[in-house]
C-alpha cells in the first residue's frame, strides 16, 4: 500500500500493466518493463471508475518530455519541425513518477474534471 495523496492505494505489476487501485478507480499504466517508475515521463494510462465501470484513457507527458519531443521533432521535421505537440488524449503534468500521475488523476476526479480531460473508451 502507498499513499497517493487523499486516498490509500494498492499498486503493483500485472505485466505488462502497472496497476494502481484506489477506492474510486483503478489506473492501469503501460510503462516500459525496464523503466524506473519514479522517472516515468511519457506513459499511456487507462482509468476504470469503480462507481460505473466506465473506462477512460490518456497519454500522460511531463513538461520535460514535451520539451524533449519538440526538440527532437525540430531535427526530424515532425510536427512542423517541432512547433507544436499534439495527442488526442494528451495530459501534461509537471513532474515524472507514477505516484505523481496518480495524484493528478485523484485531483481530476475530486474536481469532477476527469471525464472532461480524459477520453472515454466505452461509450454506450
Amino acid at each position: 500500500m502507498t499513499n497517493t495523496g487523499a486516498e490509500t492505494a494498492e499498486q503493483g505489476w500485472d505485466v505488462p500493466w502497472y496497476r494502481v487501485r484506489t477506492d474510486r478507480f483503478m489506473a492501469s499504466f503501460l510503462p516500459c518493463a525496464v523503466e524506473d517508475l519514479g522517472t516515468v515521463r511519457n506513459v499511456d494510462v487507462e482509468v476504470r471508475l469503480t462507481a460505473d465501470d466506465a473506462r477512460w484513457s490518456a497519454t500522460v507527458f511531463t513538461l520535460a518530455e514535451v520539451d524533449r519531443l519538440m526538440k527532437r521533432w525540430s531535427r526530424t521535421d515532425e510536427e512542423l519541425g517541432g512547433l507544436y505537440p499534439w495527442c488526442s488524449d494528451g495530459l501534461i503534468v509537471r513532474d515524472a513518477d507514477i505516484g505523481n500521475m496518480t495524484q493528478v488523476l485523484v485531483g481530476l476526479l475530486d474536481s469532477s474534471a476527469l471525464t472532461q480531460v480524459l477520453q472515454r473508451l466505452d461509450e454506450e
